[in-house]
Parts: C-alpha cells; sequence; structure tokens
C-alpha cells in the first residue's frame, strides 16, 4: 500500500474527548497491516543514521516507536504518564490544547551523549513532544528529530519546538 492511501486510514472524531476537539484516531491504520507497514517505513526513513535511541511517548507513540525500532535496529525509551514507573529519572508537567499533562522518564534507560528522535502520532500544540524532549535533555541525551504521523498545522506544534528538526508523513 502507499503512503497516502495508508494516512487515508485515519478517522475523523468530532468533539472528542471534549466538545469542539475533532480526533485524530489511527486505530484503522495500525489495524491495517499494509497500511501500518507502509508507515512504519516511512517513520522508519525520517530517522537520520547516528540516532541511538527512539523515545516513545504513551501511548500510540509506543507502537510506532517499537515497530521503527525494530525496523532500524534500534532500542526504545518509553516515555509514560505519571504513577507507571518504579524509578522516575526526571518529570516534566505540560500544557495540552485541552488540558495538562505530566510525562515522566524511567531512571537508568538513557546516556548522556546519547543521540535521541522523539516518536509519537499526532503533533497538534506541540506540549507533548516538546515536554519528552526537555525529559531526555535533563537526562544528557541529545534530541536529534522529532518524527510524527499527522501534523495539525492550525494548532502551531513546531512554534513550542524551535530549531528541532521535525518529520510529519501528513500535515492538515
Amino acid at each position: 500500500m502507499d503512503l497516502e492511501r495508508a494516512l487515508g486510514l485515519i478517522a475523523e472524531v468530532p468533539d472528542f474527548p471534549e466538545p469542539g476537539v475533532l480526533f485524530r484516531d489511527l486505530s484503522p491504520l495500525f489495524a491495517d497491516a499494509d497500511g501500518f507497514a507502509a508507515v512504519i517505513d516511512a517513520l522508519a526513513a525520517t530517522v537520520d543514521p547516528g540516532t541511538d535511541v527512539l523515545a516513545a511517548v504513551e501511548a500510540r507513540g509506543f507502537l510506532l516507536a517499537a515497530a521503527v525500532g525494530y525496523a532500524r535496529g534500534m532500542g526504545v525509551v518509553l516515555v509514560r504518564k505519571p504513577g507507571k514507573l518504579p524509578s522516575v529519572a526526571g518529570r516534566v508537567d505540560y500544557a495540552l490544547e485541552y488540558g495538562s499533562a505530566t510525562l515522566e522518564l524511567p531512571s537508568g534507560v538513557v546516556r548522556p551523549g546519547q543521540r535521541a528522535v522523539v516518536v509519537d502520532d499526532v503533533l497538534a500544540t506541540g506540549g507533548t513532544v516538546a515536554a519528552a524532549c526537555e525529559l531526555l535533555e535533563q537526562a544528557g541525551a541529545t534530541v536529534t528529530g522529532v518524527s510524527v504521523v499527522m501534523e495539525l498545522a492550525a494548532l502551531d506544534g513546531r512554534s513550542a519546538l524551535s530549531g528541532r528538526k521535525v518529520s510529519s508523513l501528513l500535515v492538515t
């Protein structure tokens, strides 16, 4: 399946998680083997050579980064929501387009000097990805890029990631 057709599998769900928000649901894409493979191949191509580790943002980023990591022979660091880690290296609170949230980095999984790429499904306001970048940098990693399936241009998430290389398979 070509990438354009694969990206066409993404569903739009109005008024979720609250009125006025148009949620992009990647579930139909994940459920289609050929579509998922096309997206993983395209995401893998955005990761610069010399990258040491992928940082996956909970939860859909886990699926994407794990598949890209397997395809590229790279490890994956899981950036988690609070209360899910036995040992926390760092914690960052941030704003969402419809609320606020917190991310945590597990202890001992990022080595100083590692080159990391953050992988997630959707870039909206940029708060989630910026928080993941901050956690990695606090641990001594260098964030060399951000790779997402979809970017919601109207929410201007790139402005929260000023100076970072951002790769989006679909900008809407």
